[in-house]
């Protein structure tokens, strides 16, 4: 009985083939991640079209959103910072929608998938990498990975290697494992656990893409700032 409970839970929880594409299976990870992106692009053009210099609106939301991470580049890089809200704030915004799609009825979470993860953090770091090259230039940036002695060249580098490992497995984990609770939780007691459980799903969504930004932001920084 434990393990047929088991395989239940893991089969809400588990990303499943719905169709091949020529050889190529395509997962309801995939699918649900198409389906964040169409719901993202066009509610990221209502919210812009309109933009006025008396803030109204979501505007308020945007905005408020905006001046947390200008804050956040700036203690960091000073006002140069500034430059990188683009993909800090996009890397947020798209992980908290990936986070909380688990409200759509039916939805896994891509995040709980360790393959959306893994890819968020090799390009996030493959990022952060060409941006380090184009503030020092190749040489300065090669440089970096021999200070502050040459006998630190390997630690330094085995330390850029790990960052997209500890990046993809941090979401992946604490996603899966509260996907896997609340999957739980529902099963044992599907009408008292909803509203708390809903609650602590938002807040742990909201975390986890705050985490991985402002790692983001740790990154960048270490590599663009003089020393």
């Amino acid at each position: 009985m434990g393990l047929e409970a088991l395989q239940h839970v893991l089969e809400h929880v588990q990303p499943s083939i719905v169709f091949y594409l020529g050889s190529i299976p395509i997962t309801s990870t995939v699918i649900n991640t198409w389906v964040i992106m169409a719901i993202l692009l066009p509610l990221a053009y209502l919210s812009t079209r309109k933009l006025s210099i008396v803030p109204k609106g979501f505007q308020h939301l945007l905005e408020m959103l905006a001046g947390f991470f200008y804050e956040l580049l700036e203690t960091n890089m000073g006002r140069e910072g500034r430059k990188y809200l683009p993909l800090v704030g996009t890397l947020f915004l798209f992980i908290l929608f990936l986070n909380l799609s688990w409200f759509i009825p039916g939805m896994r979470p891509p995040t709980t998938d360790l393959s959306t993860t893994a890819a968020f953090a090799v390009v996030t770091i493959i990022g952060v990498q060409l941006i380090a090259i184009k503030k020092k230039g190749l040489r300065g940036y090669i440089k970096h990975f021999f200070q502050p002695n040459i006998f630190m060249f390997p630690l330094n580098l085995i330390e850029e290697l790990v960052k997209p490992v500890s990046l993809a497995l941090r979401l992946f984990a604490n996603m899966f494992g509260e996907k896997t609770v609340v999957t739980v939780l529902f099963l044992l007691v599907p009408l008292l656990a909803p509203t708390p459980v809903m609650v602590l799903g938002v807040i742990m969504g909201l975390i986890q893409a705050l985490v991985f930004s402002l790692l983001t932001v740790v990154y960048i920084s270490s590599l663009v700032k003089e020393h």
